[in-house]
């Protein structure tokens, strides 16, 4: 059984015409307040649904934005796909979400068939392994809107939102130090993408400032390939500082899964924190209150990041703004003190 409501239905109980009745949901300035609002209020009460292939066809447009991000198994990540979901659905799009899973080959593979299924237009947040932007180029030349979040490049021009990687990183490593620290460690990712050179660029910075001699052997990255070599890497990391014999007293990591796995790790292998070593890290998760201890963290505005991503991405679609003026736009960060870096007995 069909009960589904059609523009006739409507138009029929409320004895006006199809096209009245079209023009008051898309809100024409020639139909008056009043008709408008009762049509709405039909609408809503018969819960008439639009059909959004027939007005995608009708303006051109499939009302749908391809997503590609690295993975969906990331706090962060999953924040600011609710933010790109809710400006969507409140702007009548559908949103693809797909995932490169760190592979260049995968995330090209991710674009084309999105690309081919004929998107609007694509948010992308690259893959570690993503050196070359030339097929994103090229797309967007033959007219298909891009915009980068949280992991940016230099290596293709339109907006980017992403959150203030170097300020974030400088305000924990003088977190660290002000609790009285200063042989620092920083764990980042083996990759050349910006976010993890920001970071780094903002932890040598703080100790610049606080006149703290930058020691090299105090900085290893890890594979972020997958899930297994994440690990293993990161317990060779935490034995490698342990054995050194000006031993790091606090670690400061780069990424959502670092920080989490780290403070794991630790209390694994059986280190007290904060007294034998600190940590604080990049992490939105909620968990971070509940973990033994209490994690500090670098918290990113994640879901104001997909936000605003989204409204760039739409208005590149429909063209609001005939004269684009791309920006790049870096939120604010915030750190989150909790147990895991309190000051040093």
């Amino acid at each position: 059984m069909n009960n589904s409501v059609t523009l006739k239905d409507i138009a029929k109980a409320l004895n006006l015409s199809i096209s009245t009745i079209s023009k008051s949901l898309n809100d024409s300035y020639e139909i008056s307040i009043d008709t408008k609002q009762k049509v709405l209020e039909y609408a809503q009460k018969h819960h008439y649904s639009p059909n959004r292939l027939a007005k995608g066809l009708k303006e051109g447009k499939s009302r749908s934005i391809g997503v590609v991000v690295c993975s969906l198994d990331n706090n962060v990540l999953a924040q600011m796909l609710d933010g790109i979901d809710t400006v969507s659905t409140d702007n009548s799009y559908q949103i693809i979400i797909m995932q490169s899973k760190e592979s260049q080959k995968q995330e090209a593979a991710c674009i084309e068939l999105l690309y081919s299924g004929g998107v609007d237009g694509i948010l992308i947040s690259p893959a570690c392994e993503t050196v070359d932007f030339s097929y994103l180029v090229s797309l967007q030349k033959a007219g298909l809107p891009v915009v980068l979040f949280d992991r940016l490049s230099d290596q293709i021009v339109t907006h980017k939102v992403g959150a203030d990687n170097f300020q974030g990183a400088y305000d924990a490593t003088m977190h660290l130090i002000k609790n009285g620290y200063k042989n620092i460690a920083h764990l980042n990712t083996n990759t050349t993408l910006s976010i993890a050179t920001e970071r780094l660029n903002g932890y040598k910075q703080a100790l610049a400032d606080n006149h703290i001699t930058y020691r090299p052997e105090l900085l290893r990255s890890c594979d972020y390939s997958d899930t297994k070599k994440l690990n293993l890497d990161l317990e060779a990391a935490i034995q490698y500082y342990m054995n050194l014999t000006d031993k790091p007293d606090a670690i400061f990591t780069a990424t959502d899964q670092i920080s989490t796995r780290c403070l794991t790790l630790l209390n694994k292998l059986g280190y007290h924190i904060p007294n034998d070593i600190a940590l604080i890290g990049f992490t939105n998760t909620e968990l971070a209150e509940a973990l033994n201890p209490a994690l500090s963290t670098v918290h990113q505005p994640a879901f104001e990041i997909g936000q605003l991503a989204a409204k760039k991405l739409i208005s590149l679609i429909e063209r609001k703004n005939e004269d684009i003026e791309y920006e790049t736009v870096m939120l604010e960060t915030h750190i989150k003190a909790r147990a895991s870096t309190l000051g040093k007995e």
